[in-house]
């Protein structure tokens, strides 16, 4: 409880609202209006002009009125439209306006008859609204404002404050010229400047704080909020150049988001991840133990990739830290590369390129074979191994595959249960076996051998799962009449040059590891990642996590939730529930899920708590990490 009395005073327009009123009014007027978007824009800068101070408030105001041809009726239009433009977090924080509603002033150069319909959902009545009135003609037209009242004069705001001669601390929030001067003028102890909707150069220059959200005002102030911390203070790092798609949905949401286009080495990275988050990479950055122990404040990873191989996943268990990844949202574009490339192979397309380039003109049916007919042999019968086994069936080939786990055939498919038989029958190999370990030259001189004469080779895979130097062979030979490989055993981090044993033979298509950079891909991983790094954040959904039990869990919006990440170990439950006992929590929902080395337990309880029972729970045996979420 705070021991100085303390006063709120908030702006109303682009402040408690996303909008300002009168530009909001100005698309009810003038629909009809054959000039309506020039008399609007003149509108809006009218408005600019009087926020950033540079002309009077007076004459900003007189010179919109006119320009309005406003009627009474108007209004209403108007304030149905103000209900559904409440800031985001401000409608997420009724409990404050409720139960502060005694410090809570509303001063605005705004107009009281559209404020006060808004501001009484938020328990402020009108007698603590402060706000300029309309004039009207008998027939309703809005014809001007009334002049006497102060906050129809430039520094109107300055004047109120002192003639309401409040009590104890002000604190003003507001997003204009207007709000900061009454700091500068001795008439509030403290301005917020609230960029939630807009943020003016001139007013955060002007600020003690900024405040992004009401969330975060709330915060500074220690009063109750819809969550315990807030999101602009989680500190989002992207990498790799992630589609902009994440950083814009990431940043609508709340957090504060940094990219860079590049990966990071680990000594880059351990530099800057000690107060990150949220981290967010592709294939090329890696995320060791050296970095982990380096991430005092990492809550989750996401891969914004198939694999996860880059990242350390049992150190990120061990240290409670959720890790995500995108194993679906690309798989159609591998499996189009891996179409397009059989057919180029077959087909003979890049020699015949090439010698074109060179300006030959070699129009010949040697070594061009449709697919229609053919055998497809596909390792690995996964999302992405069913998706190409049913367009290569559109395109009249037949399909067979192999998988060391039992997977259900799609179409006509049939399943090979040994490995050297597929080889040995089919016209195209093509490979999408997983990032295990124990891959590496899983197709090697052996399996090269027991292919079919004068077949083709497709890995778009993992560049370690094939012998590269017993492929060269093969195609040196004639074994095999092509290759195309798009993933090689080592990559470089960053554009330079890159060598292959394969470069420079003219039977094969090399590609830099793009099988899922398609645009439409990389726009499906910055939906998918973001949203499950979200869903975590925000209310502790671990669902599709690749390191970590998996919870499904509901959003509460009036009750407390706790995350308590521990380790697998007997006792662990008993303790978080006789804590929770001791303080006299009542707890409404209780979640726990373990795998072989840790436990995540999530608990909603339906009243508040004091900061003890918080330590407490940190210091229960076995705690990995503790977070209350709201």
């Amino acid at each position: 409880m705070n021991l100085v009395k303390r006063n709120y005073i908030f702006d109303f327009d682009s402040t408690l609202t996303r909008v300002e009123a009168l530009d909001i009014l100005a698309e009810i007027t003038l629909v009809n209006n054959p000039k309506k978007d020039i008399i609007i824009q003149q509108i809006i800068d009218i408005t600019n002009l009087g926020i950033d101070g540079e002309i009077s408030f007076t004459e900003s105001l007189e010179r919109r009125i006119k320009l309005l041809k406003a009627n009474k009726v108007d209004l209403l239009v108007l304030i149905e439209l103000l209900k559904k433009q409440v800031s985001k977090s401000i409608e997420s924080n009724k409990s404050f306006f409720n139960e502060y509603a005694n410090d809570i002033y509303v001063i605005s150069c705004g107009f009281k008859e559209f404020i006060d319909p808004i501001v009484k959902e938020y328990n402020i009545p009108s007698e603590r609204v402060y706000a300029n009135t309309f004039e009207f003609a008998k027939d309703g037209e809005i014809i001007g404002f009334d002049d006497l009242n102060v906050l129809s004069k430039h520094n109107g705001k300055i004047q109120c404050l002192r003639d309401l001669n409040l009590q104890g601390e002000i604190q003003v929030i507001g997003d204009g010229y207007s709000d900061y001067v009454t700091k500068k003028a001795g008439v509030a102890d403290k301005f917020f400047a609230y960029t939630e909707n807009i943020s003016r150069e001139k007013t955060t220059e002007n600020a003690d704080y900024i405040a992004p959200n009401l969330d975060e005002f709330l915060y500074v102030n220690k009063l109750p909020r819809n969550i315990s911390y807030p999101k602009n203070r989680i500190k989002i790092l992207l990498l790799e150049n992630v589609h902009i798609d994440a950083f814009e949905k990431l940043s609508k949401d709340g957090f504060t988001v940094e990219v860079v286009s590049k990966s990071l080495s680990e000594e880059e990275l351990i530099k800057k991840i000690k107060d990150v988050h949220v981290l967010g990479i592709r294939s090329k950055t890696k995320v060791t133990k050296k970095v982990i122990a380096a991430a005092e404040k990492l809550m989750t990873v996401g891969a914004f990739c198939i694999g996860t191989k880059q990242i350390d996943l049992e150190s990120c268990k061990e240290n409670g830290i959720v890790v995500f990844n995108a194993p679906y949202s690309n798989t159609r574009s591998v499996v189009e590369l891996a179409i397009g490339e059989i057919i180029m192979l077959l087909r003979s397309v890049f020699q015949r390129s090439t010698e074109l380039h060179n300006g030959q003109w070699n129009k010949t049916a040697q070594g061009s074979r449709e697919v229609r007919g053919k055998k497809i042999g596909i390792i690995g019968y996964g999302n992405i191994g069913k998706q190409l086994s049913i367009l290569a069936e559109a395109l009249g080939m037949s399909v067979f595959y192999y998988d060391i786990e039992d997977k259900l055939a799609l179409g006509n498919a049939t399943k090979v249960n040994d490995l050297s038989e597929l080889l040995s029958i089919s016209d195209v190999v093509t490979l999408h076996i997983d990032d295990n370990a124990s891959n590496k030259n899983f197709f090697g001189e052996k399996e090269i051998s027991q292919m079919k004469e004068g077949s083709v080779l497709v890995n778009l895979s993992r560049g370690f799962v094939v012998d590269i130097l017993a492929l060269k062979r093969a195609l040196e030979s004639g074994k095999i009449s092509g290759a195309a490989v798009d993933v090689y055993p080592e990559e470089p981090a960053k554009n330079g040059e890159f060598i292959t044993e394969l470069k420079g033979l003219k039977n094969v298509i090399l590609t830099p590891h793009v099988g899922g950079s398609t645009e439409e891909a990389q726009k499906d991983i910055a939906d998918f990642v973001p949203n499950k790094m979200m869903a975590y954040i925000n209310s502790g959904n671990t669902v599709d996590a690749v390191n970590f039990p998996n919870i499904r869990l509901p959003r509460q919006t009036k009750a407390h939730r706790f995350l308590h990440i521990h380790q697998n170990m007997p006792g662990v439950m008993a303790q978080i529930n006789i804590v929770l006992a001791k303080f006299d929590m009542n707890i409404t929902g209780q979640y726990l899920s373990t795998d072989d080395k840790v436990g995540y337990v999530i608990t909603d309880l339906d009243k508040g708590y004091n900061q003890n029972v918080l330590d407490e729970l940190r210091k229960v045996v076995g705690t990995i990490k503790f977070r209350v979420l709201y």
